[in-house]
């Protein structure tokens, strides 16, 4: 009776392993190369016979030293390694009122002490809710006085060297990077980063508000990028979830295309 069992679980195992091992994963490989080979092969995007990314996964459109090209679209943040890296995807998984998110928002954010902030000792002129940055030294370790108390980094001026991944420091580096007022809003995801920290999507508003900056950059009219921009503005999913979007990479290749960067 054992050894009949014994025989049985072996044959079972040894048919659901073909089966599901081998039978299946080529089944599905081989269907989904004949009806969707671009989708099945990571949705890869091709200029001048070279791959270039991936239509599913954002990236960065930055020099050597991390600083935003100008002649081309900025993706919103991304919390997933060191930027859409697809290895590490995640968000901050930061809380709404967190100051490392937020700021040091007063009446909203709670200090040290597990009280709420009545003001933000960190302050500086450009940047009310300054979250500042602990000094490191040399070998990348925290600094902190002889009461145990952080050190946080200052300018040359005298003022605290904020976080610059909080979201009024990335506000006020949005509104400078595009030459924006002090007063126009800025769109939510250009300030905040994905769940998944590898959204290849940006909304129209935060398209059209680079827009100008773009032009300017690539020395041609504006109304070229905003025909660009509705050219690739993606409608909304099942044509009611979510927002227009459009597709940063898609939109600077077309850039490209169109005319050379001056």
């Amino acid at each position: 009776m054992l050894r009949r069992q014994l025989i049985t679980g072996l044959l079972m195992t040894v048919v659901l392993t073909v089966l599901l091992g081998f039978v299946y994963p080529l089944a599905v490989t081989g269907i989904s190369q004949l009806t969707m080979s671009k989708r099945a092969n990571g949705s890869l995007v091709e200029q001048n016979g070279k791959v270039v990314g991936s239509s599913l996964i954002g990236q960065s459109f930055t020099d050597k030293d991390g600083n935003a090209l100008v002649q081309y679209f900025q993706p919103r943040p991304s919390s997933a390694g060191s930027g859409y890296d697809a290895l590490a995807s995640s968000g901050s998984n930061l809380g709404p009122s967190n100051p490392k998110l937020i700021g040091n928002v007063p009446g909203v954010v709670f200090g040290d002490d597990g009280k709420r902030l009545t003001k933000n000792d960190y302050a500086t002129r450009a940047d009310p809710y300054c979250v500042p940055v602990q000094a490191t030294d040399k070998d990348g370790n925290a600094v902190t006085d002889s009461a145990g108390n952080p050190v946080y980094e200052k300018n040359k001026d005298g003022s605290y060297v904020c976080n610059p991944n909080t979201v009024p420091e990335r506000t006020l580096a949005y509104r400078a990077l595009n030459g924006l007022a002090s007063n126009v809003k800025v769109p939510v995801d250009a300030v905040t980063s994905s769940a998944s920290g590898l959204d290849p999507q940006i909304t129209v508003a935060n398209a059209r508000l680079q827009a100008a900056r773009v032009a300017r950059a690539r020395n041609i009219t504006a109304a070229q990028v905003t025909s660009l921009i509705a050219a690739h503005t993606q409608g909304r999913q099942l044509g009611v979830l979510g927002e227009q979007t459009v597709n940063v990479l898609e939109l600077n290749l077309a850039l490209d295309k169109l005319a050379p960067t001056s």
